[in-house]
């Protein structure tokens, strides 16, 4: 502030580029569902066929997230978003062109999906741990807002542009338009570390050492995979995520359209409960913060699962645009509520230091369950000729999530393991 007048702060540029760069990129990722029939109807392949490039491309975002992770510390957020955008864009692009449907795996199933993990989580919290100590819950919530408000923009815009040019324009469209309008916003706007900028992080006078001196009083200690694996409180947490993957980005985002096309339903309906979806995904995630910081994890985290139970055996029995949006705003309000309670229980029961280590494992969990939920909702309708088994079985398995998240034990573990002692007998009695 050299004028007299109060300058905004370079980082808060830095979170909108990186929020229109996640919109973008999240969105993006969420449309196959709605290229589904358009490329059957073309191809002759099965919805199995397809559903399997679907769970291909679930496995690899959550494959790359360790590795994006470990590149931002390595080469900084801003390296790591630039050729992650280039590999989403590039694969969008060639998505455009297949005529095989191994090149459908290929650009879809591996190219598209390692360059949205790029633009995951994963990548972009270290621009709210590097730039913001005041409001960094804030930051990171934005973020999360981001990667849910991006399938809400996105998937419509997709539907539109099949509908007006076909599916093959509307995939080059998308991808030419990530690689023109956001390279140049990361190349222009997101700097790795305030100190590029001759600043320091957001908040670092203030807060900085009162954060020190109660780190001080306090004994912490990263708890390694090996052992996290020992205690069955990790088991639960990775159980209880397979399953949210399993039923929400696997086999929902993945066959709401073609299911809702089965039941007369237009597609753009269909890609509007979708977006409606997207939009609840935000308020939902929001108030599960709230609750969990008021009401404990455990109990939410069951409801939760039990909620969306109720929600998938609703789900076949959908009859007109009303209860099908209804449908997209209860399962929308607890698509993501699950990662706060989650995500914080890691945290209460690891330490703060190994939550991201453990969230990445855990994560990966939620993505396998992702892989085989967009498999099986395929492999289900090409034996049946119908979903409705597909999403009975998501609603077996919440309701098993829900008993499972309250077995749940909430114990940290002990930063110095206390050892045993060992027997003597020089104090025996005799």
């Amino acid at each position: 502030m050299t004028d007299g007048r109060r300058r905004i702060y370079f980082g808060w540029i830095v979170l909108a580029a990186v929020v229109f760069v996640m919109l973008g990129g999240s969105g993006i990722r969420a449309v196959f569902g709605v290229f589904i029939k358009p490329i059957e109807a073309e191809f002759g392949w099965s919805r199995a066929q397809l559903s399997g490039a679907a769970a291909l491309s679930l496995f690899v975002l959550g494959a790359v997230g360790p590795l994006v992770g470990w590149l931002a510390d390595v080469w900084g957020p801003r390296r790591v978003l630039l050729l992650a955008t280039a590999v989403l864009g590039t694969g969008t692009v060639l998505a455009s062109f297949v005529g095989h449907l191994w090149q459908m795996y290929a650009s879809a199933g591996v190219l598209m999906a390692a360059g949205a993990g790029g633009l995951g989580i994963a990548t972009t919290s270290t621009i709210a741990a590097r730039w913001f100590v005041a409001r960094r819950g804030l930051i990171l919530g934005i973020l999360g807002g981001a990667m849910s408000a991006g399938q809400m923009l996105v998937v419509p815009l997709a539907m539109a542009l099949i509908s007006l040019y076909g599916w093959r324009a509307s995939f080059l469209w998308l991808g030419v338009g990530l690689l023109l309008l956001a390279l140049p916003v990361i190349a222009l706007f997101v700097r790795n570390d305030p100190a590029d900028k001759g600043l320091k992080p957001y908040g670092a006078g203030a807060i900085v050492g009162r954060a020190a001196a109660a780190a001080a009083t306090v004994h912490e200690r990263r708890v390694p995979i090996a052992e996290a694996m020992g205690v069955p409180s990790f088991w639960l947490l990775a159980l209880t995520f397979f399953v949210c993957g399993y039923s929400s980005n696997g086999l929902v985002l993945t066959h709401l359209v073609p299911h809702a096309a089965e039941h007369g339903f237009s597609e753009m309906h269909a890609a509007q409960a979708l977006g409606l979806m997207g939009a609840m995904n935000i308020v939902g995630t929001v108030a599960s913060g709230w609750i969990c910081d008021r009401f404990g994890r455990k109990g939410p985290l069951a409801i939760y699962y039990g909620l969306r139970g109720v929600s998938l055996v609703f789900l076949p029995y959908v009859w007109n645009v009303p209860s099908l949006d209804v449908f997209a705003a209860i399962f929308g309000l607890n698509y993501i509520s699950t990662v706060p309670p989650t995500t914080t229980l890691i945290a209460n029961i690891f330490g703060r230091l190994s939550v991201g280590t453990l969230a990445g494992w855990i994560f990966f969990s939620h993505q396998v369950g992702s892989a085989i939920g967009a498999w099986a909702g395929g492999a289900i309708f090409d034996a049946t000729g119908s979903y409705a088994w597909a999403f009975l079985s998501a609603a077996v398995l919440a309701f098993v999530a829900s008993g499972l998240s309250l077995l749940i034990k909430e114990e940290p573990l002990s930063a110095n393991p206390t050892r045993r002692p060992i027997p003597t007998t020089a104090t025996a009695p005799a």
